[in-house]
């Protein structure tokens, strides 16, 4: 669906693609990561479109630093960046290409951003201090609302979370990179719930390595991007072990094959977007 033309900076190629975000009308944002910029790609398009960055690796505010993840702020039509090698989050409006963004925080090392469904809250995770915020607008702080206790793999703790999710219930999915696991966080919760993975790094079904994207869909079915593992597994509510959906036939670039596997989004038909960060591509996927 984008990239796919090797590794480089043309319009047609990605460079360790991360996050990806999917518009209402299939259009997918990119975080496209070595490139240091945010490129759009419309559906069927053979090429993107800088939408953010593409100034070359710097801190002006024209400039992203490996910007790891992205979404869309609906309410004031723009969007917000993990800039991650620079340890802040922008703000980039949409509107007439703008050449700059807005820092709205700094001095944290983020990888992963969501927001709830009424677009009130932001969610970013710090994977040096091992936490999830929550800022609502105005907020200059916001409020721990998972780990916060130092590394560790103890129920209250995190080890470096990367990707999120929030679902309906304002539940946080926090994939936790290196506890190789996917925690749950319940509205207010002192501590998470291991709801994928959580058996010790490993490639069986009931092991994660590295896990990155992390997503839910509407029957509460987990998908996580098991980077090390090149694949996407799919949790069941409850279950002691996943099922892969997509990869997990070595590491490769055919279309059944991933290479160390990113950004996890679903459109509105509930087709999967998986970010293949080594293979330079944005792959969809049909789902049963």
């Amino acid at each position: 669906m984008a990239g796919g033309n090797g590794l480089g900076d043309k319009l047609n190629q990605l460079n360790n693609p991360y996050g990806i975000f999917i518009d209402d009308d299939q259009t997918i944002y990119i975080a496209d990561c070595w490139n240091h910029r945010i490129v759009k790609w419309k559906c069927n398009a053979t090429s993107g479109q800088i939408v953010a960055g593409g100034n070359g690796e710097g801190n002006k505010t024209n400039q992203l630093n490996h910007p790891t993840d992205v979404i869309i702020y609906k309410e004031n039509n723009s969007l917000i960046i993990a800039d991650q090698g620079n340890r802040r989050v922008m703000q980039w409006s949409r509107q007439n290409n703008t050449k700059n963004g807005q820092i709205i925080i700094e001095d944290i090392d983020c990888w992963g951003l969501t927001m709830d469904n009424n677009n009130r809250s932001l969610y970013v995770s710090d994977c040096k201090k091992h936490e999830v915020r929550r800022r609502k607008r105005g907020e200059q702080n916001g409020t721990i609302v998972a780990g916060g206790n130092g590394a560790g793999d103890h129920l209250n703790q995190l080890n470096c979370p990367a990707f999120l999710f929030v679902d309906e219930d304002y539940s946080l999915y926090v994939s936790d990179r290196d506890n190789h696991c996917v925690m749950k966080w319940v509205k207010d919760a002192k501590e998470g719930i291991v709801v994928a993975g959580g058996n010790g790094q490993g490639n069986s079904l009931t092991q994660l390595s590295s896990p990155y994207g992390v997503i839910v869909d509407q029957l509460g079915q987990i998908y996580v991007a098991d980077a090390d593992n090149d694949r996407v597994m799919r949790w069941y509510k409850g279950a002691k072990e996943g099922t892969i959906v997509v990869g997990g036939n070595g590491q490769g670039k055919e279309s059944d094959q991933l290479n160390f596997p990113r950004g996890l989004s679903f459109d509105r038909q509930g087709n999967l977007y998986v970010a293949d960060c080594r293979n330079h591509r944005i792959q969809k996927f049909e789902i049963n």
